[in-house]
């Protein structure tokens, strides 16, 4: 809502001298975002007050506005609905100031209040907790921007699609507040994207139960993918691992990966594991490993390899997991290299 296009290219003297005052570096405004500084009207020492009010100290204060100097743009009255809004679901000001500090762009986007309002009213109906609606006023803020029935409609469609695969009316509700927490941008689909990926897995003979495993195992990432993809990924992968089409479903349910990346990227990912020396026979048996990008492979292979561990004729399960599951695997096999042969402590049986 503000000019970008300015007819006189003046910075206005009277916000440079604000946020002197308030020992903003102004040239980093210049750098980022100049045409703040060009605007007529800025309510630069409103703003830093609003904010020392929820207590934020002058470094802070100086901190949010260079990193969003937009925030100089919003009128008084726009900062302070927004602070009532989030205050909402923070538990205090000093929650809040450090989260305005964190994602000011995120806090100073006023443009949606009575979507935002009604969308945190609805999250806080549904069940879910405010420490899990401030994750996502922070990191997925489009959400909020949504008419609310929008996002009701994506969260009845989700619901029937649930009950429709079988899921009982008893974990639901639990289903879609996991689902929801984990992947809050399913809520940037329509109804009719999720309908038809839906479809697509069934038409591909994945049973209900089995869709609704795919659904948990891929924390609703599969409605951010359209059926011509997941059909694309699957053909390669059956290419790639010469198998029948129930073999196939059956590598996909060990390994949504399959479904989820796209041909460049399982592609490239083969292409790391085969340069190890790894074979497609291996991959086939554990396809999890393809979830994981060339360069942690790589890492993980050389760590195990210094142990003298094998990888090639080995089982590719220890290179699977998360950082913390692989540190665990690691070190299992690190003490089995350096346990001693015989016990120390074993009582050692001599005839009189």
């Amino acid at each position: 809502s503000y000019t970008t296009d300015t007819k006189s290219r003046e910075e206005n003297k009277k916000t440079l001298e604000s946020l002197y005052s308030l020992s903003v570096d102004i040239t980093k405004i210049r750098r980022l975002k100049e045409w703040v500084l060009l605007q007529d009207v800025a309510y630069a020492k409103e703003i830093a007050a609003i904010l020392k009010e929820m207590g934020a100290d002058d470094t802070t204060v100086a901190n949010i506005i260079e990193h969003c100097p937009e925030a100089i743009l919003h009128t008084p009255a726009e900062v302070n609905s927004q602070r009532a809004l989030w205050q909402l679901v923070c538990q205090n000001e000093k929650q809040l100031i450090k989260l305005i500090e964190q994602f000011p762009e995120s806090f100073f986007t006023t443009e949606y209040q009575q979507n935002q309002k009604a969308n945190i009213l609805f999250f806080q109906e549904l069940g879910l907790k405010n420490n899990i609606i401030t994750r996502f006023l922070t990191s997925a803020p489009n959400i909020f921007y949504n008419p609310v029935e929008k996002n009701k409609n994506v969260i009845e469609t989700l619901q029937r699609s649930y009950l429709n695969l079988g899921g009982s009316e008893a974990n639901m509700k639990i289903w879609i507040l996991k689902l929801l927490s984990q992947n809050p941008f399913i809520l940037l689909n329509t109804s009719t994207t999720i309908q038809e990926n839906l479809e697509f897995l069934q038409k591909n003979d994945f049973t209900d139960q089995e869709v609704l495993q795919l659904l948990s195992k891929l924390k609703g990432f599969i409605f951010q993918l359209n059926s011509s993809t997941m059909q694309k990924s699957m053909l390669f992968s059956k290419n790639v691992f010469k198998c029948s089409d129930q073999e196939l479903k059956q590598l996909v349910l060990k390994c949504p990966a399959l479904l989820y990346y796209s041909v460049a990227v399982l592609e490239e990912r083969l292409e790391g594991l085969l340069k190890e020396g790894i074979s497609i026979a291996q991959i086939r048996e554990t396809p999890m490993v393809l979830e994981l990008t060339t360069q942690i492979v790589q890492y993980r292979i050389k760590k195990l390899s210094a142990l003298g561990y094998d990888i090639k004729s080995g089982n590719l399960e220890s290179l699977n997991g998360t950082k913390k599951d692989f540190e665990v695997t690691y070190g299992k096999i690190q003490s089995k290299k350096e346990r001693p042969i015989f016990n120390p402590v074993a009582p050692l049986h001599i005839e009189d």
